[in-house]
């Protein structure tokens, strides 16, 4: 359609009509002999007015929404099909790593690459819209949506959200095999108090700024299509109907021009946040912020058409956005073709085929990170015990994987067993020490200890306060490692857990996160010594659970301690039972080989509002196996007219070098890399020193300095 006969359709419709468009109820609404009897009684919908609204989400399958959009053609007065979302996270029936995961691959263009393989597989299911990439900064790992998160660092979250929006989408949503992007939640949901999700979130302005607002911005700037209202409060506002931040911040000065949606029942919850009277009240509220579409409540749907027929919600302020949900449905190309990829026979051919499945293999190998080695990985041991419940589980692809085909999963059993064809096995899928276990590991020449969460105890809605280890697996560790010191421990889940005593004890240590579909390949791959690891921490894993939140740009304060120094030492800032640094800090990782880093050099140490400097390393691969290597800079503004962090990460690359290989990477640093929120809260650089450092992780200190004049 044209933008004329976009105005003209907009024009011909009711108020009825248009306030429908603004709805969006769940596939449980659609089908079913209880429909009027069950969720649809509460809504007070009739059968065909359902069929009126403008979206719908979480069903899928090319058959069933291809029957559901027949019928909103036909009961919608003016045939205007309907638009189906559903949360395609990291994958649709094939499931890629957990986002947390994606990030520790530091490999944009990877995350690019499955996103794309998501969107084909989904869009051929009749999927328009996926609610994803999840932007919400998190530095807090007793939240369980940490795993929807590409991490801790600003930067790093970006460029992620960005590639992920890219791959979705490509250059036009409505082309074959794409799908439209809505990145969430809007604003600052990783910043939830204590990590409980839904609670609260209390930031200053300029952390809200520095830090968390930027990857949504790298969402808007990469073209995402819709936005999604975060369910916190923020400055003791609920999100869904803050002005401030949907107008103000994400249209006016973001520039954002797309849908914006609320999450789940978000506008009727303001209710019970005691910033709504009602669900009238809360409507009018959440419309005149900009939320232009209500998601699974009654609110819109009940509430809307008599609010603009009484004036307390202007028509024009309706139609735009109407007027914004119909240019996504053509952008589409719903309005030409309202199935647009919908396709059993595609389904058949696309869902968990053997190309998708290679790359989901290969992006958990991406994404594992090897974070302690004392030479037993590779395997090189013949006979290994494998103990632990989650060496066999498939409930290993991520909580948010509801569309992925279990059937599919491959279990680490059978990882090793057709990757290490080689070595004898014994598998006792046990998470509790018992006789069976303690005499396999005292027979075998290494064991493999599966540990860590599963995708039932991490993700929305399970958050925690201790993210230790459960004791019964704490219990194995100590009792298997104590017969046998050659234990490696694999680690799932969807967060950094506090693992010290793992970490001094055991032979070696790999976070697999949760990987996927093919992940357990991938990571077979990897301890066959077939695939050298090269995943690096997207956010940091502290000692213990009272180090949260925690991450590694920090700022010093007046009585900084000396991160060399573990015991406590008075009127210092410090714990008297812990450390002050991670276990794990951010950007870390082993391969199989090691790297040398040259100094740093630089063309020119004095940067100018309009120059650039080049920072240049030679990174030498110094073992005797290939490998990849994450390099990456971090800057330090030494003075600035509010503190500043002790470092930042700014850019980074990851190369690929052949044993005795070096290579020269540079980077270029320019003015616009060293803005922050002044005293004044303008975006600027301030004239002074700073600290440039490049190296493989964020405790680096390989360094130099530069000046801004």
């Amino acid at each position: 359609m044209t933008e004329k006969q976009l105005s003209e359709l907009l024009q011909d419709m009711t108020v009825a009509e248009k306030a429908e468009q603004l709805v969006q109820l769940n596939g449980d609404f659609y089908g079913g002999e209880d429909f009027l009897t069950g969720p649809a009684a509460a809504f007070h919908l009739t059968d065909n007015k359902a069929y009126r609204l403008g979206s719908i989400l979480g069903s899928d399958g090319a058959a069933r929404l291809t029957k559901l959009q027949d019928e909103f053609i036909k009961e919608q007065p003016h045939h205007i099909p309907a638009m189906f979302m559903a949360d395609v996270i990291h994958g649709y029936k094939t499931a890629f790593p957990v986002p947390i995961a994606l990030g520790a691959s530091f490999d944009p263009e990877l995350v690019r690459e499955t996103a794309e393989t998501a969107a084909k597989e989904a869009s051929a299911a009749g999927i328009h819209v996926t609610f994803s990439p999840m932007a919400d900064l998190a530095r807090d790992s007793r939240w369980g949506r940490c795993m929807e998160s590409f991490g801790e660092d600003p930067c790093l979250n970006s460029k992620m959200t960005a590639a992920m929006v890219r791959g979705f989408q490509g250059e036009n949503c409505g082309d074959k095999g794409r799908v439209a992007s809505c990145f969430k939640h809007f604003a600052a949901y990783g910043a939830v108090q204590s990590g409980r999700d839904y609670n609260v979130a209390e930031l200053s302005e300029r952390t809200l700024f520095e830090d968390y607002l930027l990857a949504y911005e790298a969402a808007v700037n990469a073209g995402a299509e819709m936005a999604m209202t975060a369910f916190n409060t923020l400055d003791r506002i609920p999100c869904t109907i803050s002005r401030k931040l949907l107008r103000d911040i994400l249209r006016d000065k973001m520039g954002f021009e797309g849908v914006l949606i609320s999450d789940y029942n978000a506008i009727g919850e303001t209710v019970i946040h005691g910033a709504a009277e009602d669900s009238r009240d809360a409507a009018e509220k959440a419309i005149n912020s900009g939320v232009d579409i209500d998601m699974m409540s009654d609110c819109y749907l009940n509430n809307l058409e008599e609010l603009v027929k009484s004036g307390e919600v202007s028509e024009s302020l309706l139609d735009e956005a109407v007027m914004r949900v119909l240019k996504l449905k053509n952008k589409l190309g719903l309005f030409e073709n309202p199935y647009k990829d919908a396709s059993e026979e595609e389904e058949k051919q696309l869902h968990c085929c053997r190309e998708h499945m290679e790359l989901s293999r290969k992006a958990a190998a991406e994404c594992s990170v090897l974070l302690k080695n004392n030479g037993i990985l590779p395997l090189r041991a013949k006979k290994i015990a494998v103990i632990g419940s989650l060496c066999e589980s498939r409930d290993i692809v991520g909580s948010w994987a509801i569309f992925a085909d279990n059937s599919k999963t491959v279990t680490l059993r059978a990882a090793l067993e057709e990757v290490c064809s080689d070595i004898e096995f014994q598998f006792i899928p046990s998470d509790t020490p018992d006789e069976k276990a303690i005499a396999a590991a005292k027979s075998a020449e290494a064991v493999i200890l599966a540990l860590g969460e599963d995708q039932l105890g991490t993700g929305e809605s399970r958050s925690r306060t201790d993210i230790s280890l459960p004791e019964g697996q704490k219990r194995l560790f100590e009792e298997i490692s104590a017969v046998n010191p050659n234990t490696v421990v694999l680690l799932f889940g969807g967060r950094p857990l506090a693992i010290p005593e793992i970490a001094e004890k055991a032979a070696a240590v790999m976070e697999l996160w949760l990987p996927g579909t093919a992940g357990c390949l991938g990571a077979a791959d990897i301890l066959s010594g077939k695939a050298s690891p090269s995943g690096r921490l997207s956010m940091s894993f502290p000692y213990c659970s009272g180090q949260l939140p925690l991450s590694y740009s920090a700022f010093n304060t007046g009585r900084p301690k000396d991160n060399g120094v573990k015991e406590f030492i008075p009127f210092l800032s410090n714990y008297m039972d812990a450390p002050n640094i991670p276990l794990y800090p951010f950007g870390f990782g082993l391969s199989y080989t090691s790297f040398e880093y040259s100094p740093i050099a630089l063309d020119r140490d004095i940067l100018t509002a309009d120059g650039g400097i080049t920072a240049s390393v030679r990174v030498k691969n110094t073992g005797d196996r290939a490998g990849k290597e994450v390099v990456q800079l971090y800057i330090r503004d030494v003075k600035g007219s509010v503190v500043r962090p002790l470092r930042e990460l700014k850019a980074f690359k990851k190369i690929s070098l052949a044993p005795g290989e070096e290579q020269t990477v540079s980077f270029e640093i320019t003015e616009k890399m060293l803005r922050f929120y002044d005293i004044n809260m303008d975006h600027t650089a301030e004239k002074g020193s700073f600290i440039l450092y490049i190296g493989p992780d964020s405790t680096t200190e390989n360094r130099t300095e530069f000046r801004l004049v």
